[in-house]
């Protein structure tokens, strides 16, 4: 039997879980399936503890922000993301190993999008002091939240792995997907080639997730494909509330291309590689 790594909650939840464990195996295979069920919205909430912050905070100053004070808004959303940044670190709801990929993948995204408003793909269209180039800083925080959510999960879920690919290949693909985000402007779009790519090295590759005391599984490629389709939801947040806009939405806010699935697809692929590099961490592998 492997241990429930619920055993690192505090006693008062622990013994709250418990209770409904126990009213759930009461319940027969129903109850046992809905408690787990709820434990799993419970871990990816927060996993996306940073993510969700950071979301709810372009709503919120969307909509209440008074478009008159000194400190614009975009410079707001800069420090206020820094400020939850060190919260989590201070309660420890974030670990620094988390922190990193936060930082590295701030700076990796935040290169990107200088780049690329450069490039008009987007624009940024409200005021800021803190800003590199036409990106305010609070953009890089946006990218961090996606390593974020993957360290998060992995050790909460306890990931474990089959079939995975040697780290190295993985490297080489996500270095030939960031630099295909640059090059495809000036030659041949890549993307396909990549796609095909991911698909060679991961197509075997199952995640093992725990959510109590046994591992569940699932392709690897599958889950990186679900959390791009919640990535693109929040980036449709994002645009609505004029954080960032695209060329096609200069005159009225539309929904974002479902073709953009697939940039946060292979987006998916960098972050998950700097998770694995940063943490220092082989995949265990199962069987």
């Amino acid at each position: 039997m492997v241990r429930s790594n619920f055993l690192s909650l505090p006693a008062a939840m622990r013994r709250l879980d418990q209770r409904v464990a126990g009213w759930a195996q009461a319940q027969g295979r129903i109850g046992v399936a809905l408690h787990e069920f709820l434990c799993f919205g419970a871990k990816q909430a927060s996993a996306c503890l940073f993510g969700g912050c950071m979301v709810l905070l372009l709503g919120l100053s969307w909509a209440f922000y008074p478009p008159g004070l000194p400190l614009a808004r975009y410079d707001f959303l800069t420090l206020a993301a820094l400020a939850i940044q060190c919260l989590l670190l201070a309660t420890r709801l974030e670990t620094f190993e988390e922190a990193k990929v936060i930082l590295l993948f701030h700076a990796i995204g935040t290169a990107m999008e200088v780049f690329k408003t450069a490039m008009g793909s987007w624009i940024y269209p409200g005021p800021a002091l803190l800003h590199i180039g036409g990106v305010p800083l609070f953009t890089g925080f946006m990218y961090g939240s996606i390593g974020s959510y993957i360290a998060r999960a992995w050790r909460l879920f306890d990931f474990r792995f089959s079939a995975h690919p040697p780290l190295a290949a993985t490297i080489w693909l996500s270095v030939a997907i960031y630099v295909n985000f640059f090059t495809h402007h000036f030659l041949l779009d890549l993307r396909l080639l990549l796609f095909a790519a991911t698909v060679l090295l991961f197509g075997r590759t199952w995640v093992y997730f725990r959510i109590r005391q046994v591992h569940r599984r699932m392709p690897l490629l599958l889950g990186f494909m679900l959390v791009a389709t919640f990535i693109w939801f929040a980036e449709n947040i994002g645009t609505f509330t004029a954080a960032w806009r695209y060329p096609a939405q200069h005159h009225g806010w539309q929904m974002v291309p479902l073709s953009k699935l697939g940039a946060w697809f292979l987006l998916m692929i960098i972050s998950y590689v700097m998770v694995s590099a940063v943490a220092l961490r082989k995949p265990r592998r199962l069987g």
